[in-house]
């Protein structure tokens, strides 16, 4: 099978070398994975942010079997079905504020282009045609399509398609741990970040800017935490100056950070907010924009269309799967799972600060990043070389081959990033733990 992959299957985000060893998953069972050898490994990134319940919940493929003997597809072009509007309901209900219209789609980044587009045409709508631009923060990552790209703050993500999309324009990210300003102030840093935001809205032109697109907890550059009051910031000065504040959830959603949706744990109101990956646990494709009442009313009862769509968003399957998840995750109270253990997981992350590789330990819920460095006093991160040789030629391969599937990145500074399914313990955490200290040793040998 693995020589069929090398010939045929075209990995995504993955260099293609003639490496001869692309593992292959066959199996998975609450936080564990199985490949073709049977060889286990603890799933320390829920697949990819997505898993919250775990792999192989039997009620989740059953939910999916039911529907597609019902109705298997059918499209919400100028037509509803059942499990759409079930859903949608559930969401409305759930979520903060008046967000109770949902638009469905097919991932997260699709969420986002729908949001963007959203967000141009209400503008038009209301009479204000020259907002179109959008903002969002340094190393922020919202998805790969092109209008989701161009909003997306990864100069190397975006650099073999350039151009993209006009209109997009970048502010600093709150990570506190390289704060230039304020390094002593938690609090003042985060006002600063706020107010990064007011000033590229004035430098642009209140009349030109639609929206912000900030993620609750920054994936990117590892788990970056808004500051006590970023949030109740960002939101006055959206409002001061008529600009859409969109929350993207993609990730943070459904449980990673211990609630339903991320907005409620940091205190603010938006008006859209993005999701996908927790909506389902990852076992069917979906997607969903829940937006403000505000924002629909012009397309209410009159003659304006929103001419977007897609073939597959709110497809009934990952709609009943989408449900099953929901109900399955109220059952077992994975919310507050996280929140009972959210301490714990970070005080076992903490031990592996005790390694002179380890500079920082930031994060919440299940959700943490361990950012690396040469040297702890100055903060000293690695060259392009070190990041090679030490997170692809090394920490990468050692962590799975140690039995930890998780993420070791340098888009940003160089992190790991771990995000385990909802359903992990102590003993997931210790595994973690040991698993990490042993390859981020091996790690320091090579620098």
């Amino acid at each position: 099978m693995t020589t069929t992959a090398e010939d045929h299957l075209w990995l995504h985000f993955t260099p293609h070398r003639g490496a001869d060893d692309i593992p292959v998953i066959v199996r998975g069972e609450g936080a564990y994975i199985w490949d073709d050898t049977g060889k286990r490994y603890l799933d320390g990134l829920a697949g990819l942010f997505a898993v919250q319940v775990g792999h192989g919940r039997e009620e989740l493929a059953e939910a999916a079997a039911r529907q597609t003997k019902q109705l298997a597809y059918f499209p919400l072009w100028g037509h509803a079905h059942p499990p759409a509007i079930e859903l949608a309901e559930r969401l409305a209900a759930t979520s903060p504020g008046d967000l109770n219209r949902i638009f469905f789609t097919v991932s997260g980044g699709e969420s986002v282009e729908t949001a963007w587009k959203l967000a141009k045409q209400y503008f038009k709508l209301v009479g204000k045609p020259a907002k179109h631009k959008v903002i969002s923060r340094a190393l922020a990552y919202h998805g790969t399509s092109q209008g989701a790209l161009s909003i997306t703050g990864i100069p190397g993500a975006k650099a073999a398609f350039e151009p993209l999309v006009p209109s997009t324009l970048r502010v600093p990210n709150t990570n506190f741990y390289r704060a230039t300003e304020h390094a002593d102030d938690y609090a003042a840093y985060g006002r600063w970040a706020a107010d990064q935001i007011e000033q590229a809205i004035e430098f642009e032109g209140a009349d030109t800017v639609a929206a912000v697109f900030l993620e609750p907890v920054q994936n990117t550059g590892g788990c970056f935490v808004p500051p006590p009051g970023y949030f109740e910031r960002v939101r006055e000065i959206c409002d001061k100056h008529d600009v859409l504040l969109v929350s993207d959830e993609v990730i943070c959603a459904f449980g990673r950070v211990g609630y339903d949706f991320a907005a409620k744990r940091y205190g603010y109101q938006p008006d859209i907010i993005t999701t996908a990956k927790g909506l389902t646990s990852g076992y069917a494709p979906l997607g969903a924009a829940l937006v403000s009442d505000r924002l629909m009313e012009p397309f209410a009862g009159g003659a304006a269309t929103f001419m977007h769509g897609s073939t597959y968003g709110g497809h009934p399957v990952s709609c009943a799967v989408a449900l099953a998840n929901l109900d399955l995750i109220e059952r077992e109270d994975l919310y507050g799972h996280v929140l009972e253990k959210e301490s714990a997981f970070r005080a076992t992350l903490d031990r592996l600060t005790d390694l002179p590789i380890v500079g920082d330990v930031r994060g919440t819920g299940f959700f943490y990043g361990i950012e690396l460095v040469k040297d702890k006093a100055s903060k000293e991160t690695f060259t392009a070389e070190e990041s090679e040789r030490i997170l692809r030629g090394y920490l990468s391969s050692a962590l799975f081959e140690g039995g930890l599937y998780c993420r070791a990145d340098d888009r940003a500074e160089p992190v790991v990033q771990l995000s385990p399914p909802l359903v992990c313990d102590q003993g997931e955490f210790d595994e973690m733990e040991g698993i990490l200290r042993e390859a981020l040793m091996g790690a320091w040998k090579l620098l």
